[in-house]
């Protein structure tokens, strides 16, 4: 009873039934695992609260209100993950990143958190920026009313807090992204002292089917165009292991082009 009742919120691999069995295996067999793998995954992907968004990853119109733009200013790139914590994910992000030397920023899902506590300090003591995306990543409920959007907010605040009691969280990031919603949800969360950050570029890894990792690359480098600011949208959910195995290519490519990488501003 006590093990169910401290037993944390499940994370559901679909490569983990690929990986166990290290024999060999035919190529029907494979193309067959690949298929139910790829099955598997669109069920996640709707139901499961550690697995991405389904959301379309559109460029929007990044909010740059919170800094101050200058002639002939400094080209920046802020890294951002969302959907995380995870087992599976979060920490492969983190060692890439800490090899790189390159600082990202965090938005995170409160449910996912318990449990995974240690993870998220790790992000705080590696010097990542930390935002709140949701608790629970449930559009219909976060969005009904203003107050409803505010009681998710700081459910995802309190799960923060849970693993970094002295953190006081600013940066917050609307499930889906602002576009869309209504003035009254937007005005909502600035009165509630929280910048709130879209992106205007992304490797559209949460997209289905998952694109492999080439495909995030030109995909990250395309919508990112000659931007002097870019805020790059991708995620450490469920099943994101092409996302790990681009980022040093796209830290590779925007370092090549003279782009600073920096955590996105309070």
């Amino acid at each position: 009873m006590n093990a169910q009742k401290n037993r944390r919120p499940v994370e559901t691999d679909a490569c983990f039934f690929a990986r166990r069995n290290g024999k060999r295996i035919s190529a029907h067999t494979a193309y067959t695992m690949k298929f139910l793998c790829a099955i598997l995954l669109s069920f996640l992907f709707a139901a499961c609260p550690a697995a991405c968004s389904t959301q379309p990853e559109q460029p929007q119109n990044a909010d740059y209100s919170h800094t101050e733009t200058q002639p002939h200013e400094e080209r920046e790139i802020f890294l951002t993950f969302d959907d995380g914590p995870t087992d599976s994910v979060t920490p492969l992000v983190l060692d890439v990143l800490q090899k790189e030397s390159v600082k990202a920023t965090f938005f995170l899902i409160g449910r996912q958190i318990e449990g995974r506590e240690q993870i998220v300090r790790r992000i705080a003591a590696e010097g990542h920026a930390i935002g709140i995306h949701s608790y629970s990543h449930e559009y219909g409920k976060i969005y009904a009313t203003p107050g409803t959007l505010l009681r998710d907010i700081e459910d995802c605040r309190t799960a923060i807090r849970k693993a970094l009691p002295q953190y006081e969280p600013t940066l917050y990031r609307f499930p889906g992204g602002s576009f869309g919603l209504s003035e009254t949800l937007k005005q909502t969360v600035k009165e509630h002292g929280l910048h709130a950050y879209d992106w205007n570029a992304a490797t559209g890894d949460a997209n289905l089917p998952l694109p492999d990792a080439k495909q995030q690359y030109r995909n990250a480098v395309q919508s990112a165009a000659d931007r002097q600011k870019i805020i790059l949208l991708q995620h450490d959910c469920v099943g994101q292991k092409n996302t790990v195995l681009c980022l040093p290519s796209i830290i590779a490519h925007f370092r090549e082009l003279g782009y600073t990488f920096k955590t996105l501003p309070n």
